[in-house]
């Protein structure tokens, strides 16, 4: 493992605020930063000039093509290359990139989709350059980062709406801080850190399994002997490949400006984790979307294929994306900082409380956002959130909203020292509140952590309704507060406080979320329990969710209707693909196995006959009539899977196909399966034409 300047390295490939400082003139570099910060128009004579510079130093960096890299609602991101060139008159070429170029590009937009907002036959489509989010240099191509809308101005990506919804927190932030006296702040940020868990496999194992291959998950497979039970991978000793992975991936982020900071095991075996350091909102959701790719172009190189579907394996953890979420002001105030005394700190406690009111106000769209058909399996398990959302605010706030309500003053809270009984450990300081891994949304000392999120997610969609959410809440405290003198605000916050944690106080809880308790209490207390994206659909498209993304302008009524649509269509599809995969795998792979497993016991136990004529041969007979008898329920099961997967086909509503597929498809996915890694528990490996779990877990060097 080569040692590496980091500070040499780190961004070397983007071309950020410290470039445009260096390289573009005073007035043009004013501009820019003006329009990153303020969101002002960037004219085109600048425009020219930033796209003039940032050319020749992309080409600098080995650079011969631009693309406009953008996120439509596939979940991933595209990108379309054009080269520098221009030809010349004598038949040469120059290299030519125009400030058009830059600020506006033309993909055809016919194939992405659209729920609906655009006819197959209408292609055009625009990019429109993200100044917000700095370019960087990648595999010979200069990367811009873009919103991308159609024809008509829709938005068909998740930047877009994402921008919007900053812009309306920041807005209602700012009205409320300067009522509060904070009059020093003009924009306010949020701010995002996704860490993200993968898992790493060999990669000659991941190209024998049909179901990775096809749907990222593996669709049959009985349980290795050993799991995850001993907890000793958990924060383990990185295996040498494994760290050299680690390494290359942590350099290649970091030229990309990707701040990637810490790295371990997780539980699961196999299983690991990234997480970086907080960055605004729509920069933290493009650099993630980068760590993904580069993850997975990084494990080719080692041998190894990385994993980001939410439940790869059964019965072991699945992989998530916490979303750290915080909002800060330009002078570089975190609003969710309580301080030393959070009892007393009036302007927290609003933010806070904007924070409690939106995710009990909007918290079917809230699980709506972090629905998927892959984060379905996972959610609910014990190493996820439940699908239920609730909050925890630690020991400390409980008690200082417990004064708000009653109207009385906290006193105490803050750190305390502790020991740890041997004289040569120093002493710490702990923390005013344990943490809760259960909970699906925790306050987490100056920042929230929602847990619900699945790996492969873009954290567009759970940032979107965080912010709209939050600025909603913050819309309706302005209104009650405006009317009140400077004399009158110490009361009238404290009224707003006191009614609004009266509630959406249904919403906080300390416990165990992971007990059926919690789900009966939750139920007492109506809150939304949407185990599946489609039982949480049709809240996206009721009066209270349009009427939030149109009054804050997020989204209009038809973008809400549009990705209504693709969200079912993708459900269904990805259920349809993993179904046809399973039968096929059973029909081409597993049976073939099957087979020739049989043959050869029955081979055996007619030569155990001749050799000893009065054998039972009790041990072959049983083991042939347990595979008989599997043999059957897996027949049985195969015609009643694709029976009902050609009944799905038919169904027209797309709601109720998504039912369908979630009611019937996968239950009787589950049953063909049970049957399946019955037998294969039976059966030697040397039988089975794919690797078995313990293979796939326990193989990497």
């Amino acid at each position: 493992m080569t040692a590496m300047n980091i500070p040499e390295i780190y961004a070397s490939m983007v071309f950020n605020d410290k470039v445009m400082r260096e390289r573009l003139p005073k007035d043009i570099y004013k501009a820019v930063r003006k329009t990153s910060k303020n969101g002002t128009h960037l004219e085109l004579d600048v425009a020219n000039t930033v796209a003039a510079v940032m050319k020749e130093w992309a080409i600098e960096k080995g650079a011969t093509h631009f693309t406009h890299w953008f996120q439509p609602m596939t979940g991933l991101t595209a990108e379309k290359h054009d080269g520098f060139i221009s030809p010349t008159e004598d038949g040469g070429v120059i290299m030519d990139f125009s400030g058009k170029e830059l600020v506006k590009g033309e993909p055809d937009a016919s194939s992405f989709p659209s729920g609906g907002l655009r006819a197959t036959f209408e292609a055009r489509g625009y990019t429109a350059w993200d100044p917000s989010s700095p370019a960087f240099v990648k595999d010979g191509s200069l990367y811009i980062p873009t919103a991308f809308c159609s024809y008509g101005g829709e938005a068909l990506d998740k930047k877009t709406p994402l921008l919007r919804s900053m812009e309306a927190l920041s807005d209602a932030a700012v009205k409320v801080l300067h009522l509060l006296g904070n009059t020093e702040v003009t924009h306010v940020d949020t701010t995002v850190g996704s860490e993200q868990e993968y898992f790493l496999i060999d990669k000659e194992l991941y190209k024998k399994r049909k179901d990775l291959l096809l749907t990222g998950r593996t669709l049959m497979g009985a349980p290795a002997p050993k799991g995850q039970e001993m907890e000793d991978h958990y924060f383990g000793v990185l295996k040498p490949k494994v760290s050299e992975y680690m390494h290359e991936l942590d350099k290649e982020l970091w030229e990309l400006g990707v701040p990637a900071k810490t790295k371990h095991n997780e539980v699961a075996p196999s299983q690991h984790e990234l997480a970086p350091v907080f960055e605004t909102t729509n920069v933290a959701v493009d650099h993630n979307q980068l760590t993904m790719e580069v993850m997975k172009k990084v494990a080719d190189k080692f041998g190894y294929a990385c994993l980001l579907h939410e439940k790869p394996f059964e019965g072991i953890n699945g992989s998530g994306k916490h979303n750290n979420w915080s909002i800060s002001t330009n002078t570089g105030v975190n609003l969710l900082d309580p301080g030393k005394t959070p009892g007393q700190n009036l302007q927290f406690l609003v933010f806070l409380m904007a924070v409690i009111a939106a995710v009990d106000e909007y918290q079917e769209v809230l699980r709506i956002s972090v629905a998927t058909a892959g984060n379905d399996h996972r959610l609910g398990g014990n190493e996820a959130p439940p699908a239920i959302i609730s909050i925890f605010v630690g020991d400390e706030l409980e008690k200082v909203l417990q004064s708000i309500e009653e109207g009385t003053s906290v006193t105490g809270g803050g750190k305390t020292q502790m020991g740890m009984g041997a004289h040569v450990l120093p002493h710490i300081m702990r923390d005013t509140t344990d943490r809760n891994r259960t909970s699906p949304f925790a306050f987490t000392g100056n920042k929230f952590e929602f847990r619900m999120p699945g790996s492969s997610l873009s954290v567009a969609n759970p940032n979107i309704v965080l912010n709209t959410a939050v600025a909603d809440k913050l819309v309706e405290i302005y209104g009650k507060l405006k009317d009140a003198t400077p004399d009158e605000m110490d009361d009238a916050v404290h009224k707003v406080l006191q009614e609004m944690l009266a509630k959406h106080k249904r919403i906080l809880f300390n416990g165990n979320g992971y007990t059926e308790e919690w789900v009966e209490e939750a139920g007492r207390r109506g809150l939304a329990n949407l185990a599946s994206l489609p039982d949480a659909m049709p809240y996206f498209i009721a009066d209270k969710s349009i009427g939030l993304f149109t009054k804050h302008g997020i989204f209009t009524k038809e973008e809400i209707y549009s990705r209504y649509e693709i969200l079912l269509e993708n459900y269904v599809k990805t259920v349809h693909i993993e179904a046809l995969t399973l039968m096929e795998m059973v029909r081409k792979d597993f049976t073939t196995g099957l087979v020739r497993y049989m043959k050869d016991v029955t081979t055996e136990a007619l030569k155990k006959r001749d050799l000893l004529p009065d054998s039972k041969c009790s041990y072959e007979s049983e083991i042939l009539k347990t595979l008989d008898k599997t043999s059957e329920e897996i027949v049985f099961a195969m015609n009643k899977l694709a029976e009902d997967t050609e009944k799905a086909e038919a169904i027209g509503e797309v709601l109720e196909q998504a039912k369908f597929y979630q009611e019937t498809i996968l239950k009787e996915m589950d049953e063909l399966r049970f049957w399946t890694d019955r037998a294969e528990a039976i059966i030697p490996d040397e039988y089975l034409p794919y690797p078995t779990y313990e293979k796939m877990l326990f193989s990497l060097r």
